[in-house]
């Protein structure tokens, strides 16, 4: 059997998050084009994408306090259902306030990497699933196979490109059957997550829930709320360049179709996937830390020349290699964060700094609707790679010495 290391419910857990990372991959893609395709504006359009990353603060906060009172797999089944909720809004209404509505409610992602309230749950739940020394490549299969179907997705994102020459749709009316298709992926979710057992809830391995002003312990404490403020460093620079923000670059300053971008895309996921082995095979060497650092100063570094490339090809090719560097970081991270804490305080641990993250990503996409109507296109390249290369520096100064445990 596949993955005999891991158990029922990790094999679970990792085929949800393959059903849903489907739907975060096409609309990734189409959403911020959609949304110029009905006529809102930049600005506008800068709003909506906020709204999916202030879902993602605010549902992260919710689990992060209350997943392990209410139950994790509760919890996971309803934000499974609000992204299904989610998909049809935006199918039957173009109503601005109501696409508002849909993009806060909706777990949508539109970063290209997931960064939702399932994610700080999951990352508790793994843990569980799985023997200690396989911690690192659990978490790197776990970001590998969601990416690869986020890849996947963005194939899907291409579907449009054919129902406007096979049927004669409108690009705007060519994009809809993709927010039913988003609907029906969540109540998958849901139903998988549904058949995860009592194992998978802090109480099965961890004994009594403590009060919530005493969930970290003084050391931990320190260690949460230092890496919150670098991840949230690191996530509003991202926000500069999400993945619909890239989509819609490429939209714009070279004429790229929905097929195109599904296909950039593609590629850009199957790099990030296969990178995620490569980043457990080098932590395993080099460190989780050093990994982090090590691997993301290159990216940022071609990221910067991503808006300098003179054609598409070349763009492509500056964007290809970025990807094949840039989320080494992720697995890694994940990792590290659970194992530097006590048992009890990782969905805390993990909720806490993915809320730093997503806090400070949600900031980011608004200011760039701005920067996109009234200065440059190419501006968010160069503050997204400027400060990403800042964060990479005070992460290994401020953590270079702090090991996880089979480190030490």
């Amino acid at each position: 059997m596949l993955f005999t290391w891991l158990s029922r419910d990790g094999r679970l857990l990792f085929a949800s998050k393959i059903v849903r990372s489907l739907g975060y991959g096409f609309l990734s893609v189409t959403l911020a084009i959609y949304l110029d395709l009905i006529g809102l504006d930049r600005v506008q359009i800068g709003t909506i994408l906020m709204a999916t990353l202030v879902n993602s603060v605010i549902f992260t906060f919710i689990s992060s306090f209350w997943a392990d009172r209410f139950g994790r797999r509760k919890m996971v089944i309803i934000f499974g259902l609000l992204m299904s909720l989610a998909g049809l809004l935006f199918y039957f209404t173009e109503n601005y306030l109501l696409l508002i509505l849909a993009a806060f409610i909706g777990t949508i992602n539109v970063t290209g990497t997931e960064v939702g309230p399932f994610l700080s749950i999951e990352q508790a739940i793994i843990p569980q699933t799985c023997p200690p020394e396989k911690r690192n490549f659990a978490f790197a299969i776990y970001n590998m196979l969601g990416t690869l179907a986020m890849s996947v997705g963005v194939l899907a994102g291409g579907f449009p490109q054919y129902l406007q020459s096979i049927f004669g749709l409108s690009k705007a009316a060519s994009v809809k059957p993709l927010f039913l298709l988003y609907s029906l992926l969540g109540v998958i979710s849901a139903v998988i997550v549904s058949f995860m057992s009592d194992k998978v809830e802090m109480n099965s391995v961890n004994g009594p829930k403590k009060p919530l002003y005493q969930i970290f312990s003084p050391s931990s404490k320190k260690i949460v709320l230092k890496l919150s403020l670098l991840f949230g460093i690191d996530s509003f620079a991202g926000g500069f360049i999400i993945q619909s923000i890239l989509s819609y670059w490429f939209f714009v300053k070279f004429g790229v179709n929905f097929a195109q971008l599904s296909h950039i895309f593609f590629g850009t996921g199957v790099l990030t996937a296969l990178s995620y082995l490569a980043a457990s095979a080098l932590a395993k060497r080099f460190g989780l830390v050093n990994t982090m650092v090590f691997s993301h100063i290159p990216s940022n570094i071609l990221l910067i020349f991503v808006p300098l490339a003179p054609s598409l090809p070349v763009a492509v090719g500056l964007l290809l290699a970025r990807m094949s560097l840039s989320q080494m970081d992720v697995p890694t991270r994940q990792s590290y964060i659970v194992a530097i804490v006590n048992p009890e305080e990782r969905v805390p641990a993990a909720g806490i700094t993915a809320m730093a993250r997503n806090t400070a990503q949600a900031i980011s996409p608004s200011i760039t609707g701005y920067i996109l109507q009234f200065f440059s296109l190419s501006a968010p390249f160069f503050i997204a790679g400027g400060l990403k290369i800042v964060y990479d520096i005070l992460l290994y100064l401020n953590f270079r010495k702090l090991k996880a445990p089979e480190e030490r």
